[in-house]
């Protein structure tokens, strides 16, 4: 008897051991997520707000230099015309290097989901 016991106390620890192993592993994973989403949360407002202010600075910008380019050429609408060309090619460039953005960004994302 004094064997089974000693069986039953290993077995309980062991039981208890592994309970405890899981809610720790558990609340590690909660505490895993919540680190992702706020630094994901947070990286999406930060591209967001700079975004925004960047995009209200090209505005301007561009309109300054096509009436620049307008007056420079003694033609308002070849300046335009030259402006509007300009954010045309731009969208051409980006998806010609796509994949390499593609990596990049899977880089940066295993990197920040995988670090130990």
């Amino acid at each position: 008897m004094e064997i089974l016991d000693k069986i039953n106390k290993t077995t309980n620890r062991g039981s208890e051991s592994g309970q405890k192993y899981l809610e720790t592993f558990y609340e590690h994973g909660k505490l895993k997520i919540f680190q992702l989403a706020t630094v994901s949360l947070s990286s999406i407002v930060k591209v967001f707000l700079i975004g925004w202010f960047v995009f209200i600075g090209l505005i301007f910008l561009a309109f300054a230099s096509a009436i620049f380019l307008g007056n420079y050429l003694n033609n308002t609408s070849l300046g335009y015309l030259i402006v509007a060309l300009f954010f045309l090619i731009i969208p051409l460039f980006i998806f010609s290097i796509r994949k390499k953005i593609d990596k990049k960004i899977i880089r940066k994302m295993s990197d920040m989901f995988f670090e130990s």
